[in-house]
């Protein structure tokens, strides 16, 4: 079985959206790996005085128990256009540290920076990110994503995006996407127009 892992985003000494990494490091170790016993993060991670500012990647990477925690600076990475790419029996509903049906898809690039994944007819995620739609009003996130995100479950609880089934026939009803992760909030995330989405 591959390990997983959780990227927690880490500023200035502070660690981010515990509570929803929290929640599913543990629901990933009880159904990926059987055990029922809870572990809470903040107890086991260790900031060290050299990554108490500026901004890393908390990477923590764990079976049924914590394996490794490693900190790495964050480099953000400039995403302006997106190719559509399919793969109808890509797995990714846990954080794998296996990726290599991700970095298949992202080899396929091309010319663009990024990709946006379709499987079964459904548009589900970017390389290392959930997808969000703007219609003019609203921002939407497919309901068909291949992992459910920290930063996704916390904008839905907090009512600031909204699920809908989104394909690619009907990308044609947004203006811009936009890209969440544990590092990219909606404050700082890429936004790509439309015609910068390149369709199968």
């Amino acid at each position: 079985m591959s390990p997983l892992f959780e990227t927690i985003k880490l500023k200035n000494g502070k660690l981010y959206n515990l509570s929803y990494h929290n929640l599913r490091f543990n629901n990933a170790r009880k159904a990926y790996f059987g055990v029922y016993r809870k572990l809470a993060l903040e107890e086991i991670i260790t900031i060290p005085a050299g990554n108490q500012e500026g901004i890393f990647r908390c990477k923590v990477t764990y079976s049924p128990d914590v394996e490794k925690v490693e900190f790495i600076p964050h480099q953000p990475r400039k995403v302006s256009s997106l190719k559509l790419v399919e793969m109808e029996n890509i797995d990714y509903q846990f954080k794998y540290t296996n990726r290599s049906q991700l970095d298949k898809l992202y080899s396929l690039r091309g010319k663009e920076d990024d990709i946006l994944i379709i499987k079964n007819g459904f548009i589900t995620d970017s390389y290392a990110a959930n997808a969000l739609f703007f219609d003019g009003l609203k921002w939407w996130t497919p309901d068909t994503p291949l992992l459910q995100g920290t930063q996704r479950e916390r904008l839905l609880h907090e009512g600031k995006i909204h699920e809908l089934t989104i394909t690619p026939e009907n990308l044609q009803n947004f203006k811009k996407v936009g890209l969440i992760n544990a590092l990219w909030d909606m404050d700082d995330m890429p936004v790509i127009g439309m015609g910068n989405v390149s369709i199968l």
